[in-house]
């Protein structure tokens, strides 16, 4: 009797554990969803342009007038070594200190904008950013999580700041980061509806964890290869000091800093579809 006793509470045991697997794993498949998220490439969207001559010297019109405004160079990504810059989280009180290197370094850079403390308190800045010939995009209104999020709170994150950034550059954004890169079927649809492509990242330099510019500059300079698109935030004490070494040490590889969409060109990011 006593060995019986044994074996069933071996067994109550085992499968109490795994019990607890399948409940972690339910809660992982939660989490992640259940379609894998499809994501495209910079190279793909060059590839799959199918262009006429005429739509190419228009678009070719509209970067020349952009990098005229902005004093920014045109290149062709499908042969140069292209990489983008890309910030979260701002403007903030750093975001003039980094519109001055930018400047200086002849960088184009793409923002990804917040509008709660910081669109709404810095407004001259996200100005300069479009005047200076940088891309201006959204990363919501509050920081939402938008998986967590309805489908109208989800509008009213993105719908805001794109009304608050059109009404200060005269321009409606059509890119968007999802904050914490976290998007889904839902997130797709109303992005596609509001005319807004999702852009991910390739490189990150988790500055969020760090203010040691030097580590900063390493993780990227390790990370970064042609075509990536890097994710710093300007928000962060560590970050724009870093950003001078970055952008020498990567034009000494030979790359080529453009925006976001001058990475896809002559192809779009079409609404709906996310982009890494």
């Amino acid at each position: 009797m006593l060995s019986l006793t044994r074996k069933m509470t071996k067994t109550g045991t085992r499968l109490r554990v795994l019990a607890t697997f399948a409940a972690a794993a339910s809660v992982t498949l939660a989490l992640s969803g259940c379609t894998k998220l499809e994501t495209h490439s910079p190279s793909s969207v060059r590839n799959a342009a199918d262009t006429s001559a005429a739509e190419a010297d228009a678009a070719a019109a509209t970067n020349g007038a952009q990098a005229r405004a902005g004093g920014l160079g045109t290149v062709d990504c499908a042969h140069a070594k292209c990489i983008a810059l890309t910030f979260d989280a701002g403007p903030s009180e750093n975001s003039a200190r980094l519109l001055d290197i930018l400047k200086d370094k002849q960088v184009p850079a793409t923002f990804f904008l917040l509008g709660k403390r910081h669109i709404d308190t810095y407004p001259e800045l996200v100005r300069r950013m479009s005047d200076e010939g940088h891309e201006v995009a959204s990363h919501t209104w509050t920081h939402k999580i938008l998986t967590d999020a309805e489908p109208d709170e989800i509008r009213e994150e993105l719908e805001r700041p794109n009304k608050e950034i059109e009404r200060l550059t005269g321009k409606r954004p059509t890119l968007m980061r999802p904050p914490q890169g976290r998007t889904d079927d839902t997130v797709h649809d109303i992005c596609r509806e509001l005319g807004l492509a999702e852009v991910l990242w390739s490189v990150t330099a988790k500055d969020y964890k760090t203010n040691d510019s030097d580590l900063i500059t390493e993780r990227v300079l390790d990370q970064s290869s042609r075509d990536g698109i890097i994710l710093l935030h300007d928000i962060y004490d560590g970050t724009v000091p870093a950003v001078p070494g970055i952008i020498d040490a990567l034009k000494k590889r030979g790359y080529v800093f453009v925006t976001v969409p001058q990475l896809m060109a002559p192809g779009k990011a079409e609404p709906g579809k996310v982009y890494r």
